[in-house]
C-alpha cells in the first residue's frame, strides 16, 4: 500500500505520515521544508519498515503538481492536506498571500484531485481525503479568503462523491473538517484561536479510524457548529463568525 501526504512536514500532514507508516508500505512526503521532511523521514524510518520518499515541492505552483502526479502516478491513498490561512479585513489583507492561498488550497487541490483521481478510477481502487475545515460550511467574515477557498474543496469533494455513486465505482472521497489545531496554521495565519486547538494526532487519527465516512468531523463542538451552520441563515452565521474571528486577530 504506498500513500502521498502534502503538507506531510509538520501539523496533521506530519502525523498521517507517522500513523500511516504502521500499516503502508511506502509513503511519499511532500512539503517545501525538505529539512523538515528528512527528520519525518527518519522518525518513520527508524520506528517501522515502512519506505519513505521524501519530495520537496512547492505545489503552490500548478505545474509541480502535475509533475508530482507523472512521477508518482500510483498511489492507493491520496491526502491533500497542504494549506494556511489569513486573517483581517479583506480589504486590507495582502493580495499577493491571498493569491497563493488560492495557489495552494484550491488549486493545488483541484490539481492533484483531478489526476489521481483519473488514476484511481483507471484501476477502480484508491481514496482521496481532503483536508477541508469546518469553515468550509459557513461564511467567514476577517479570513474570507480562507474559509472561501475550504467552502471550494468541500463543494469539488461533495460532487465528486455523487459521481462516483453513480457509477458505482469502489474509488472513495472523504473530507476532513477539523475546527481549530494546534499546528503552525496558527502563527501563518496570525490568529489566536478562542477555543483550545485539538491536538493534531487525535485528528489525524481520528481521520484514519473514521476514513470510510465521507464527512470527518472530529470533535462534539465542531460536529455541533457545522450542525448550527446548516441551520441558522447565512447572515445570522456571518454576523457570529464575525465576532469570532475578531477575537483571534492579535494586538
Amino acid at each position: 500500500m504506498k500513500a502521498l501526504i502534502t503538507g506531510a512536514s509538520s501539523g496533521i500532514g506530519k502525523e498521517f505520515a507517522l500513523e500511516l507508516a504502521k500499516t503502508f508500505n511506502e509513503i511519499i512526503i511532500v512539503s517545501r521544508r525538505e529539512e523538515e521532511l528528512n527528520k519525518v523521514k527518519v522518525m518513520i524510518e527508524e520506528n517501522s519498515n515502512c519506505k519513505v520518499k521524501v519530495v520537496p515541492l512547492d505545489i503552490s505552483v500548478a505545474e509541480n503538481c502535475v509533475q508530482l502526479h507523472e512521477e508518482n502516478p500510483e498511489v492507493d491513498l491520496l491526502i491533500n492536506n497542504a494549506g494556511f490561512g489569513d486573517c483581517g479585513d479583506f480589504a486590507e489583507t495582502s493580495l499577493e498571500k491571498d493569491l497563493k492561498m488560492i495557489d495552494t488550497n484550491v488549486i493545488a487541490y483541484h490539481v492533484l484531485t483531478k489526476l489521481y483521481l483519473k488514476s484511481m478510477k483507471e484501476k477502480n481502487h484508491g481514496q482521496i481525503i481532503n483536508v477541508a475545515s469546518i469553515a468550509g460550511f459557513m461564511p467567514g467574515p476577517l479570513m474570507a479568503t480562507y474559509y472561501a477557498t475550504k467552502s471550494y474543496v468541500v463543494r469539488l469533494s461533495e460532487s465528486i462523491r455523487e459521481e462516483l455513486r453513480r457509477e458505482k465505482s469502489k474509488v472513495k472521497i472523504s473530507i476532513l473538517c477539523p475546527g481549530p489545531v494546534n499546528t503552525n496554521f496558527n502563527n501563518v495565519a496570525n490568529v489566536k484561536f478562542a477555543l483550545k486547538g485539538m491536538d493534531s494526532n487525535k485528528v489525524a487519527k481520528y481521520a484514519l479510524k473514521h476514513k470510510n465516512r465521507f464527512y470527518i468531523v472530529p470533535g462534539i463542538r465542531i460536529k455541533f457548529s457545522r450542525v448550527l451552520a446548516h441551520v441558522l441563515p447565512s447572515l445570522q452565521v456571518a454576523k457570529i463568525t464575525y465576532q469570532i474571528q475578531k477575537r483571534k486577530i492579535e494586538k
